[in-house]
């Protein structure tokens, strides 16, 4: 019996899912600059959500 890391499933699902996205990206029409716009707004978010957190974490410890 074959045993599989979940290491190993994560690696190759994004693996899998670089070469996915790459395709739509080399697509035709609008599908690259929808990716990029996409790819855009998540960093966004993450980033301003990032900022957020740190500076909740950090007000946590500073005295009042």
């Amino acid at each position: 019996m074959v045993t599989i890391t979940p290491m190993n499933i994560i690696v190759d699902n994004i693996s899998e899912m670089i070469s996915l996205f790459s395709d739509v990206a080399m697509g035709d029409g609008l599908a690259p600059l929808l990716v990029l716009v996409g790819g855009l707004l998540v960093a966004f978010s993450m980033a301003v959500f990032g900022l957020l957190t740190l500076g909740a974490v950090g007000n946590l410890f500073t005295a009042s």
